[in-house]
């Protein structure tokens, strides 16, 4: 039961660690369909910076994504997109190039995904800057030392929420 509604809520994360768009395209699209979701988040797209994808070949498949995910027909502020978090100042990221690079290619993933979203009526929202505020915290950094840790994760989920509680909440009012 959800307190913010006070409904029952069924929540389906179809998501794969190490998932780029081509796998969520290739492996996740029709799923999603299947299921029939009355709201939609979305973030994609560090793993295909880590796999050296061009901009160009994110802006495609991302498209079709969001193009995929437009064709639910689902009622005004149930999708949102969400920035790709500035993963560059962890400590693994050298593992991946230049830190620089890195955050420059993020921006312009992030870019790309805020004006794809908005274009198609999504809501955007951007948590780069919540994904960095407490860098210094135990328990930001997962162990593995690349990816979040649940306490950012809790920040992540506090901006989502922020952005979308009033909308969401109308929409599960019988």
């Amino acid at each position: 039961m959800s307190e913010a509604t006070g409904r029952t809520v069924d929540l389906t994360n179809p998501a794969v660690n190490g998932f780029t768009t081509l796998d969520l395209i290739d492996r996740e699209l029709r799923y999603v369909r299947g299921f029939k979701p009355q709201i939609v988040s979305a973030l994609i797209g560090v793993n295909d910076l880590v796999q050296g994808r061009t901009t160009e070949q994110y802006q495609a498949a991302l498209r079709r994504i969001y193009d995929a995910v437009g064709s639910l027909k689902l009622p005004a502020g149930s999708v949102v997109a969400i920035s790709i978090p500035n993963w560059s100042v962890v400590p693994a990221a050298r593992d991946f190039g230049d830190p620089e690079q890195l955050r420059r290619l993020t921006d312009e993933f992030n870019a790309i995904a805020n004006r794809e979203a908005l274009s198609r009526g999504f809501t955007w929202i951007d948590i780069t800057h919540v994904s960095t505020s407490k860098a210094e915290s135990p328990g930001w950094i997962s162990a593995d030392r690349l990816h979040p840790g649940d306490v950012q994760y809790a920040a992540w989920a506090d901006v989502v929420w922020e952005a979308v509680k009033d909308k969401w909440s109308e929409l599960a009012r019988p």
